[in-house]
């Protein structure tokens, strides 16, 4: 089992860059897939962006490919995810997601959430 814990969110303005992180307990890490969903306010919750137990590789949404980057650092417990060019409509509440199983979009293969983390980009 992992526990999962969000910070770095907060108030961004258009065009600017946050990056959030995602640190997690544990000390079998290294083995899960990790995945970045974000939810809308009225909106269902949307794949942001996976990454392999290696880090080797890595999945985003069509929409958000070039402006979002994942990443990890298995020696931290610790995956990453850095936004550019922020627009209003990725304000979101941030949350990631760990799965034993390879990289999918599909979040209900993902056993275990973190609690989330806001990030507002103001226009």
């Amino acid at each position: 089992q992992v526990t999962l814990v969000e910070s770095g969110g907060g108030l961004v303005q258009a065009g600017g860059s946050l990056s959030v992180s995602c640190a997690a307990s544990g000390r079998t890490f290294s083995s899960y897939s990790m995945v970045w969903f974000r939810q809308a306010p009225g909106k269902e919750r949307e794949f942001v962006a996976a990454i392999s137990w290696s880090g080797g590789t890595t999945a985003y949404a069509d929409s958000l490919k070039g402006r979002f980057t994942i990443s990890r650092d298995n020696a931290k417990n610790t995956v990453y995810l850095q936004m550019d060019s922020a627009k209003p409509e990725d304000t979101a509440v941030y949350y990631c997601a760990a799965s034993r199983g390879p990289i999918t979009t599909l979040i209900r293969k993902y056993a275990y959430w973190g609690q989330g983390t806001q990030v507002t980009v103001s226009s």
